[in-house]
């Protein structure tokens, strides 16, 4: 099928990062280590594109370049065709808006000493999305949507779930009203009936929204079905890419063999 240009959300081009050299035992300093070597990627929109790989390979990084978090090394990262780079001020923050993150510990990722409703208010007032009046309204709406009652704004974190914490993360990502979002192993700390949950709700929030996701993971089951293409990532570089079905089934690389035969089978 033709990529058209209007399908292309996010693209990488020869992205790298590096990361400072460090001092050893004996004083000296090691050569800088290429976190991520030489990337190219392509996300569609409302699609979602899976980073797979060993933990410390570079798919956090990885997410956090696309997202402008961090600068690269060398390379470039396009929006809608516009580079992060040379977006003036007020192009940055919207793109900021448009592009969220979901973390993987919804443990350490939630201020404890704030309610969710408090979090959730501080978002939209950062980005003035809602005045007061509004805010408790749209606020009940988020919670709503992944499945949590209204009266969830008045706690703290330490008063509920794994489960319902993240969902708590991925309403504070969706309170801006993203189009893409980086989800950083975002289910990889839940039970496994768990991680079923938030799978399902993610899959709903994409057909309802139109979000577009980067699902970033060390575990090729998890994004079995969840996935539109996979992207395997080892030591910093991309080895394999397709349609995840075509990955999964007729793997091309011997890595992308290792990770599939390290998936847990039931006898």
């Amino acid at each position: 099928m033709t990529q058209r240009p209007e399908d292309v959300l996010l693209q990488a081009f020869d992205l790298t990062k590096y990361y400072p050299a460090t001092r050893g035992p004996t004083g000296r300093r090691s050569a800088p280590v290429p976190a991520v070597a030489g990337i190219n990627i392509t996300i569609e929109s409302g699609q979602t594109t899976a980073l797979v790989g060993e933990s410390g390979c570079g798919k956090s990084t990885t997410g956090r370049l696309l997202l402008g978090l961090e600068a690269p090394s060398e390379g470039r990262v396009e929006y809608r065709g516009r580079d992060l780079a040379k977006m003036d001020p007020g192009n940055l923050r919207a793109f900021r808006q448009r592009a969220q993150i979901v973390f993987q510990d919804p443990f350490a990722s939630l201020n404890p000493r704030m309610t969710v409703g408090t979090m959730l208010r501080e978002v939209l007032a950062v980005h003035g999305i809602a005045g007061a009046p509004d805010a408790t309204v749209r606020i009940n709406a988020l919670l709503g949507r992944v499945g949590l009652p209204p009266d969830a704004a008045l706690h703290y974190p330490h008063e509920f779930s794994g489960g319902q914490r993240q969902r708590i993360g991925i309403a504070r990502a969706l309170a801006v009203d993203p189009e893409f979002i980086v989800l950083d192993e975002p289910v990889s700390a839940l039970d496994v009936s768990v991680q079923a949950q938030i799978l399902n709700l993610l899959r709903d929030l994409q057909t309802n929204l139109g979000l577009t996701y980067l699902f970033v993971s060390h575990d090729l089951s998890v994004v079995n079905n969840l996935a539109d293409r996979v992207l395997v990532m080892r030591a910093g570089v991309i080895v394999e890419a397709g349609p995840t079905r075509e990955v999964l089934v007729n793997p091309q690389h011997e890595y992308t063999t290792q990770l599939l035969a390290a998936v847990p089978r039931i006898p």
